[in-house]
């Protein structure tokens, strides 16, 4: 039996030692690089529909000014009666001149006006003596015609310095520089003493019709196109005040340097909007069909933000973005990739310029409902 046993062992060892051998020598499967290629959601770059919020910002600015100057002159100022941020009446008096220059000159003119005007009527009384008397022998035909003339000469002087009291008058009531229109007092130039000079020179008083104040806000070209009057937007001033305004006025224009147009929005009238202020308007239930990606597809790094792009032969590379509206999941590509790019879905992915992927290509963005608002003019993160 001991025989047997040990004649079993000397036969399995040789063959466990040449079975041991030959699996040494047998190579090993090689592993490619597209098996080891990662599967990853790409999606295609479309036009997508983009309804949310716009934000723009710009200065505010009196809706209309009036400016207000002398319309005499040589005159001295001798009181001012507002100052800024005084809200005045059309018609209100804001400065008086001093009247003693002109007032000599009004007496006197009043005093020849009264005499050209007797002597009209005199005149014409004498006239009238004569009026059945052609012909009649009593006087000659000259000295009829004389009178008659001497009375038409009379009235045209009596109308000449009737006409001269007028402007006299006209110019005394200039003396008090009143408000065009109502509204708030935004500047003022003029002191006691100051000398008035009519039409020339610095305005006197600058004033805010109606004391309405807008945003002018600034917006691309493409941004301005989707805006419309009777909108509703939120004014945030620098004060952290929000109030509500309406878009007044759509420029028709665009600026041939800055390719910006202007969105003038009206605001209520409110002690905390000031004009020559600053204020930031989001502009609601904005929509329109722009070049849109995933969320998920930007990254952001210290270059910036930018997309993952797959090429023909399915290796990434980074292509940088400058980012628009959001909203729904989407975000607006301004600069970037073209329509009909594939890019990968999820930008979370640890991936590299070159890496070499599987892709499976995913569902399109869906519409947007809502957004964030997000600045007219967007710089890359």
């Amino acid at each position: 039996m001991k025989k047997s046993t040990a004649s079993l062992v000397l036969v399995l060892v040789p063959l466990m030692a040449a079975l041991t051998l030959g699996g040494c020598g047998k190579p090993k499967p090689k592993v490619t690089e597209a098996q080891l290629a990662r599967t990853v959601r790409v999606v295609r770059l479309g036009a997508q529909s983009i309804t949310g919020a716009l934000a723009a910002s710009g200065d505010l600015t009196p809706r209309e000014e009036a400016a207000v100057l002398p319309e005499v002159s040589g005159f001295r100022v001798s009181r001012v009666l507002v100052d800024v941020g005084d809200t005045v009446k059309k018609g209100q008096t804001l400065v008086t001149l001093d009247p003693a220059l002109l007032q000599g000159q009004l007496a006197q003119q009043e005093a020849l006006a009264a005499q050209a005007e007797v002597n009209a009527k005199q005149a014409e009384d004498q006239a009238n003596r004569v009026k059945d008397l052609d012909d009649a022998g009593v006087l000659s035909q000259e000295a009829i015609d004389q009178r008659r003339f001497q009375a038409r000469a009379a009235q045209a002087t009596a109308n000449a310095q009737a006409a001269a009291l007028r402007d006299v008058r006209t110019r005394n009531a200039k003396l008090s520089v009143t408000a065009p229109v109502s509204g708030l007092i935004l500047e003022r130039t003029v002191r006691p003493g100051d000398m008035s000079v009519a039409g020339n020179g610095t305005p006197w008083f600058r004033i805010a019709r109606d004391s309405e104040i807008e945003l002018a806000a600034q917006l691309s070209e493409d941004d301005l196109a989707k805006i419309r009057p009777g909108q509703h937007a939120e004014v945030t001033l620098p004060s952290g005040v929000i109030v509500q305004g309406v878009v007044r006025l759509v420029s028709p224009q665009i600026d041939p340097q800055t390719k910006l147009g202007v969105v003038r929005v009206h605001l209520p009238v409110d002690r905390n909007v000031r004009a020559g202020g600053f204020g930031r308007a989001v502009f609601t239930d904005v929509s329109g069909t722009v070049l849109a990606a995933p969320e998920t597809a930007i990254r952001y790094d210290a270059d910036g933000a930018s997309v993952m792009v797959v090429g023909p032969d399915n290796r990434v590379r980074r292509a940088p973005i400058q980012a628009g509206r959001r909203g729904g999941g989407l975000v607006q590509l301004i600069k970037g990739p073209p329509a009909g790019s594939r890019i990968v879905q999820n930008a979370a992915a640890f991936l590299l310029d070159g890496d070499l992927i599987k892709p499976s290509e995913g569902a399109e963005p869906t519409q947007a409902v809502t957004n964030p608002p997000t600045s007219s003019k967007v710089a890359t993160r």
